[in-house]
């Protein structure tokens, strides 16, 4: 659904499969979440300031 309402959501998103979630926390700055999120290396971060949140999947270890 979110697809279809703006192109920048992944064909093949990790979301569609269970394996993803996009995470912000209350009295947490979003780098935190990301910095910490990638320093576990346990899938997939993304950062995303402007719209409020951090992606995080279970896919392979990357970043963006």
């Amino acid at each position: 659904m979110a697809r279809r309402r703006s192109r920048g959501v992944a064909k093949e998103s990790y979301h569609t499969r269970g394996m993803a979630i996009d995470i912000r926390l209350p009295d947490t700055q979003l780098r935190a979440i990301s910095e910490t999120a990638k320093a576990m290396q346990g899938g997939g971060v993304g950062f995303y300031p402007r719209s409020g949140f951090v992606h995080l999947d279970v896919g392979p270890v990357r970043s963006w």
